[in-house]
């Protein structure tokens, strides 16, 4: 038996001096042992990509992609050489029901990081447009904290605005007024000087009387809302600027975006699901071996082995308790003989007590006779 062999048999839990006497069962351990060996290897490629992906750091990530690894390769090992053949197919299948659902979730937790491997392109391109989602959601606070007074200085401004505009169209149309009245294209359509001409003229001083005296109080109310707006479009910029922009891709990030892919490819979805199935038909391939192969000689012989063992600790267990058994009938009866002889000769004792007390009354002399 070369050493590779002896290894894949010892991956699979199985006893070697039990197995030398019945090698026609090798085969069938080999191939266990052999998918427990992939199995813990894929475990430990699995976390050590995820250590990698959050530490960034080959050592850690190899260190704990090997604890990972045996730990994984250790309770499968145990769960396969746990089951035992030989009790009937449905009481297996009961038995095994718990180990089935065990290996069902690692499968899942060794499968992610791997799937975050497999569509590591796709995953990077959905990061993109996260980050820039989380950054645009960053800057929308932002302004949102400012939004109400931006608001307010800009509707203030835009009131001092419509107020100027109004009042600069008022005294055009006055002084266009005026002009027309003077060279007789509008109005009373006589060109001349005349009061009418006056009346309008003086109307159009008026507007502009107006407009000047409106500059004079909006204009200062303007230009302190632009310095306010200015001044916030300033702090704005700079609290946007501030943002820690740091690298948007771990682990979680990677999970979320392939998540998001899942949701919006169905392709990616079916992709994702038969790795899933892929990694849990690998983890639970030795269970179900054990639970489809007939018993063999192994198991019968490991039955035997066990067996003589059971008969062995009932047959002490049973002397045991017997032994225990007599020895509590002999104490209780030696105890109740020796209670009850006890008894008789203190009885034996207060009866010749009483007889020699009877004895020497009888022979005393008191004067009655």
């Amino acid at each position: 038996m070369n050493h590779l062999k002896a290894f894949f048999l010892f991956c699979s839990g199985v006893d070697l001096r039990t197995l030398e006497r019945v090698p026609t069962d090798e085969n069938k351990y080999l191939g266990i042992g052999g998918t427990i060996l992939f199995t813990g290897i894929m475990a430990f490629l699995s976390a050590g990509y995820a250590m990698y992906t959050i530490f960034d750091s080959y050592w850690l990530a190899a260190g704990f992609g090997l604890l990972w690894g045996l730990m994984i390769f250790n309770l499968d090992r145990y769960i396969v050489s746990s089951m035992k053949s030989g009790r009937g197919f449905f009481r297996n299948v009961l038995v095994a029901l718990p180990r089935i659902g065990m290996t069902v979730l690692l499968a899942i937790v060794i499968a992610k990081p791997l799937e975050l491997k497999i569509f590591e392109k796709e995953i990077d391109a959905e990061l993109v447009v996260m980050e820039q989602e989380v950054f645009q959601t960053q800057e929308d606070r932002i302004r949102g904290r400012y939004a109400e007074r931006m608001a307010a200085y800009e509707a203030d401004l835009a009131t001092l605005e419509a107020e100027l505009t109004e009042k600069v169209i008022a005294r055009d149309a006055a002084a266009a007024a005026a002009l027309a009245e003077a060279d007789g294209t509008g109005g009373s359509g006589i060109r001349n000087m005349g009061p009418i001409y006056r009346a309008k003229q003086d109307r159009a001083a008026a507007a502009q009387a107006e407009l000047e005296a409106t500059r004079l109080t909006h204009l200062p109310r303007r230009d302190a809302a632009q310095s306010e707006i200015a001044g916030l479009r300033a702090t704005i910029d700079r609290e946007i600027a501030e943002l820690d922009r740091g690298q948007y891709g771990g682990l979680a990030a990677r999970i979320a975006a392939l998540d998001r892919l899942s949701q919006g490819s169905r392709a990616i979805a079916l992709a994702v699901l038969f790795v899933n199935l892929l990694f849990i038909a690998i983890e639970t391939a030795p269970i179900f071996t054990k639970l489809i192969a007939p018993a063999g000689p192994y198991d019968y012989v490991m039955a035997e082995y066990e067996q003589g063992f059971e008969v062995a600790a009932k047959d002490t267990m049973t002397v045991r308790a017997t032994d225990l058994k007599n020895r509590i009938r002999y104490h209780t009866e030696v105890g109740v003989y020796r209670t009850t002889a006890d008894i008789a000769a203190k009885k034996a004792e207060i009866d010749a007590d009483l007889r020699r007390r009877r004895e020497e009354l009888g022979a005393g002399d008191f004067g009655l006779g």
